[in-house]
């Protein structure tokens, strides 16, 4: 091997080149999808199990990342590595299981047993390659060929092109089950309760204050007991609620504005109307940033009906990792 001089315009051109050649190949694979992709989709859906993807090499590596998109996804699934089948992980499939293997020339010796148990068991075979006429294709119930595209490397041998193609078809397939299924951020989220993810997918109830801890007072209510309210409270404001719905909101603002004359004046009298608000069932990031956009700290969440269930402050946000 011997390094090649490449200036950075040559170096840049050769990467372009290869998102060129590999977008080439998806776009070609979109517009070439049929009956097959359906059928393999209406399997999924109605499979009882799990999702069995196996492959070997790159394929492997691609086969883990699919499973883990369906299984976040909602469509149960496991990668079992190709070789440990043969020594018995195919212990693990069984009747109510689909079996998804991938393998760009359809002749990976190593799948051979896999095969074989599926069919014997008539558990469904979904095969993805790039050989229509090959063994696994010829084995498998529903056939997603890759499309004959070169592999993007300057060799062309590496698997790239291929590899692409092949995790942009278990992507679709996820994504086209994820969708006929309902799935949505909710069932997501429960997938994906920590980290980052986690935090961004929480909800404004999980993290708001309630009950005795919110500052409500009345609209007569005179502003030297609403000021007790709001010192009391520690969120430097108070709602202004009447029938448990909520009318306006006591700033620090709303004081500066009314000082003279401030203790002879009720909280009707001072609140702003109208103010921000956000609904019960929200996600938290949407209200942080409602926050950040109105350059406030605090919004009061109503219910269905309008009525205050819940404060939530911006460090409550901040502390639950939504910063």
């Amino acid at each position: 091997m011997t390094p090649r001089q490449m200036s950075p315009d040559e170096t840049l051109a050769e990467m372009a080149r290869v998102l060129t050649v590999e977008a080439a190949a998806l776009t070609r694979m979109a517009s070439e999808l049929g009956a097959a992709q359906l059928r393999a989709v209406e399997i999924l859906e109605a499979m009882e199990g799990r999702v069995i993807v196996s492959g070997v090499g790159k394929s492997g590596h691609i086969g883990n990342k699919i499973a883990a998109t369906l299984a976040s996804t909602g469509t149960p699934a496991q990668f079992v590595h190709a070789t440990e089948a043969s020594h018995g992980d195919l212990g693990m499939v069984t009747p109510r299981d689909v079996c998804l293997v991938l393998s760009n020339s359809g002749e990976t010796s190593e799948l051979t047993d896999i095969v074989t148990y599926s069919r014997r068991f008539g558990i469904p075979l979904i095969a993805i390659t790039r050989k229509p006429d090959s063994t696994l294709a010829s084995q498998a119930d529903v056939t997603l060929l890759l499309p004959d595209a070169p592999e993007a490397c300057g060799i062309g041998m590496a698997p790239t092109t291929s590899t692409t193609a092949t995790l942009a078809m278990g992507d679709a397939l996820a994504v086209a089950v994820m969708k006929r299924r309902g799935f949505e951020r909710e069932d997501f989220k429960v997938f994906h309760p920590g980290g980052k993810l986690g935090a961004q997918l929480m909800l404004v109830d999980g993290l708001m204050h309630k009950g005795e801890a919110l500052p409500l007072v009345d609209p007569d209510t005179p502003m030297s007991e609403a000021l007790l309210t709001m010192t009391a409270k520690g969120f430097g404001l108070a709602g202004l609620v009447e029938g448990g719905r909520l009318l306006g909101i006591i700033t620090d603002g709303d004081l500066r504005r009314n000082m003279d004359g401030l203790m002879a004046r009720n909280a009707g009298e001072v609140a702003t109307r109208g103010p921000k608000v956000i609904r019960s069932g929200s996600l938290a990031s949407e209200a942080l940033h409602e926050m950040n956009s109105r350059k406030i700290s605090a919004l009061f969440v109503l219910d269905a009906e309008d009525r205050v269930v819940g404060l939530l402050h911006i460090h409550d946000c901040l502390r639950a990792g939504l910063g």
